[in-house]
């Protein structure tokens, strides 16, 4: 561990150069004394320039676990399938999961073999000190950091929005639609449950550990049962044909099909924090392994079924119209009563909550190691209190506050109107994008990249080439209005939240410098 002097001395972070002084306030959990063994793991973390801090809890289950509940593809799918939806109906919601659900896939393979080169908290920025030129570093890493950071929070913000819109949801059903959320009870519900999660993630990692390891069983057992109740009590069912063929354009651009690119956002947004599995890799037994395993397999999956339960919907969906215009505000609720009448109707909506509550609080806790990697480099203000790890839980309690209130922040747009909340989903996919293509063409450009146990092999290119193209237009795509002509309620907001984030952060860097 660092000296008091040495710090005194100065130091050289992990943007600046290849050494890393550990801060005498944050407490490691292990030595390199000789009396104590350290694993491959902590040796590597040490090599990379860290003191391990963390306990390594996660198995290669709790990790699987993990990367599922990041993607929650049984409530994410429910919360944005109304983008598909508007963009053409049953082809567009298809297609756009097919195209680009793919294009996330081969995003999630390419983070994959990054995390398994490079383990640590700080997950893709750290990895450009391996891959960028030298001289490029400082910048690089700033830049994709604080892109990842923007993407991170306003993806948690999110998810705690569509958690409250999905019980708020359920209520409007009990009330057989007497009752009719506002933004204002939304909002307000976020709140509530954006604290209740940060206090979970004040318990130590093995309760988190717990938490996660039982997740998979309940998600695809909710998933499975609403899948085969709406097949069973749907009476009028739409062909496989018309799931694929029948394209209904709305949104006013030419040519119609070009609007199909929006419903990619549900793909993008339900698979593109793959990266959140890499920053728990501190708190991995084998992250080198685990972890990109976890990524690899957890996005796989969640392709998988996310093609299978929107067929399932899109076959039983009725009227498509009635679906955009319900009370509720959440057509795939609407969807179940419709189908299933109001009980059913509930219990699914209820499940559909109950597993946002399971995505957000392991994003609070991917989301806070970031703030804790940050700090450990001193990129944001008063880094001595977000890096420091609490010896009763050995958590970054701090961190996980500081988190916790910048996704209350960002969902106060939420009090203005649906559509400025929307820009944050959008924000989300096209922040994260981007900080990920940043070290990817840095792989590609410089050849600096050292292979790690979990690898691409020949096909590594080839993966990162379809990243990069593909995920590069949806960058520009989703900052396009999604219905023409433009109007104040149909604009798209997400380049004015990412400019205003993105302003803000330069502001940091300079108070930084």
């Amino acid at each position: 561990m660092a000296s008091k002097s040495a710090e005194k001395s100065g130091h050289t972070n992990a943007l600046q150069g290849s050494t890393v002084v550990v801060r005498e306030n944050v407490s490691p959990l292990t030595s390199s004394s000789d009396d104590v063994t350290m694993d491959e793991a902590d040796r590597k973390l040490e090599a990379m320039g860290y003191t391990p801090v963390f306990k390594r809890e996660f198995s290669t289950w709790s990790s699987f676990s993990f990367a599922m509940s990041i993607s929650g593809v049984y409530g994410s799918l429910m919360s944005t399938w109304i983008y598909g939806l508007q963009a053409g109906g049953a082809a567009a919601i298809m297609w756009s999961w097919v195209i680009g659900g793919a294009g996330a896939w081969a995003l999630a393979l390419s983070l994959a073999e990054l995390s398994s080169a490079y383990p640590s908290s700080g997950a893709m920025y750290f990895t450009l000190k391996f891959l960028a030129l030298e001289e490029q570093v400082p910048i690089l890493c700033w830049i994709s950091g604080y892109i990842n950071l923007v993407g991170t929070v306003t993806g948690s913000a999110a998810t705690e929005y569509a958690s409250s819109q999905m019980l708020l949801a359920a209520v409007s059903i009990t009330s057989n639609f007497s009752y009719m959320p506002t933004n204002n009870h939304v909002v307000a519900c976020m709140a509530i449950l954006t604290v209740i999660h940060a206090s979970i993630n004040t318990l130590p990692t093995l309760w988190l550990t717990r938490l996660t390891s039982g997740y998979v069983v309940f998600h695809i057992s909710v998933l499975v049962g609403a899948c085969m109740c709406l097949l069973v009590q749907t009476k009028e069912k739409h062909s496989i044909a018309y799931a694929f063929t029948d394209f209904q354009p709305s949104s006013g651009w030419t040519p119609p099909g070009f609007a199909f690119l929006f419903g990619c956002l549900t793909p993008a947004w339900i698979m593109t924090s793959a990266d959140s599995t890499a920053r728990i890799a501190e708190e991995a037994k084998d992250p080198a392994r685990i972890v990109p395993k976890a990524i690899a397999n957890a996005t796989t999956f969640t392709y998988i079924i996310g093609f299978l339960f929107n067929l399932v919907l899109v076959i039983c969906m009725g009227d498509p119209l009635e679906l955009v215009q319900s009370p509720s505000g959440q057509p795939v609720a609407q969807l179940f009563f419709n189908a299933m009448g109001r009980t059913p109707a509930i219990l699914f909506t209820l499940c559909g909550f109950a597993v946002m509550n399971l995505v957000a609080i392991p994003g609070i806790q991917a989301g806070s190691r970031t703030i804790f990697a940050f700090a450990r480099d001193d990129l944001l203000p008063f880094s001595h209190h977000w890096r420091r790890v609490s010896k009763r839980s050995q958590t970054p309690i701090a961190a996980v506050w500081l988190y916790a209130a910048l996704e209350i922040i960002v969902n106060l747009l939420g009090l203005m109107s649906d559509t400025a909340i929307s820009a944050v989903f959008n924000v989300c996919t096209v922040a994260l994008n981007i900080s990920y293509l940043v070290p990817i063409v840095c792989k590609m450009l410089y050849g600096r990249f050292e292979k790690g146990p979990w690898n691409l092999g020949r096909w590594s290119f080839v993966m990162n080439a379809v990243a990069v193209g593909w995920n590069t237009l949806m960058a520009v795509i989703f900052f396009f209005p999604t219905r023409l002509p433009v109007a104040a309620e149909n604009m798209n907001y997400a380049i004015v939240v990412f400019v205003i984030t993105r302003t803000k952060d330069a502001s940091q860097g300079a108070f930084l410098a």
